[in-house]
């Protein structure tokens, strides 16, 4: 397995992406699969693809094409945290992401529900789990577009804006490639947490089609 790890910013970059990073290249090497990082124009020759907290318009439109061909053809995708803050000019990408970023509050401690623990990327975690991150709002809700695999519990923290039914981490098919998403991953912290490593793994083994959605 070969993973590319993108994590260009057009717009505000997050002081945690070498620690994502590194996370990856070591859950590689624990792993077995290979970790390319790169702030570069995107190559087709990995089977998945993780956005790292990337921001704002980071391709142009020949990268774009490319990368629709890479997923649609079969490539996988994984979106981490400010992912959904990106190609706002490139409507294919607003389908692969499922949501786009709206607001957040300040970052604090919430309650994450698991909604869905057959997925390689959430059987792992408890029914629910008590972390502290930057709890993102969507635009619009995804569900019903996405299968959703976490929800965030407003009543838990102050500040979120979506309601009783806040996804934060789902897949979906994309074409014939696989696409996941979390909103998590804002802190540095979060990357040292053998639970959110746990769940990137599950997640970039799904979207490099190594794992079943189960």
């Amino acid at each position: 397995m070969r993973v590319l790890v993108f994590s260009k910013t057009a717009g505000y970059r997050h002081d945690s992406i070498p620690a994502g990073i590194r996370a990856i290249r070591e859950l590689g090497a624990e792993h077995g699969f290979d970790v390319t990082a790169t702030e570069d124009a995107f190559t087709p020759a990995h089977d998945a693809v993780v956005f790292l907290s990337t921001s704002g318009e980071v391709m142009d439109a020949a990268g774009q094409a490319a990368f629709e061909s890479y997923v649609e053809g079969g490539g996988g995708w994984v979106g981490v945290h400010a992912a959904a803050d990106t190609g706002y000019d490139w409507p294919w990408y607003g389908e692969l992401v499922g949501a786009r970023f709206k607001s957040h509050p300040e970052i604090q401690e919430a309650r994450f529900v698991t909604e869905d623990g057959t997925h390689p990327a959430t059987a792992h975690l408890p029914p629910v789990w008590t972390r502290t991150d930057e709890l993102y709002d969507f635009r619009a809700n995804p569900r019903g577009r996405v299968r959703v695999l976490q929800t965030l519990d407003e009543s838990s923290y102050a500040g979120g804006g979506m309601g009783a039914d806040h996804p934060i981490t789902w897949c979906h098919p994309q074409g014939r490639g696989r696409a996941f998403y979390t909103g998590l991953g804002h802190t540095s912290e979060s990357y040292a947490d053998p639970a959110f490593r746990a769940l990137l793994l599950g997640g970039i083994r799904y979207a490099a089609g190594v794992l079943p959605a189960a």
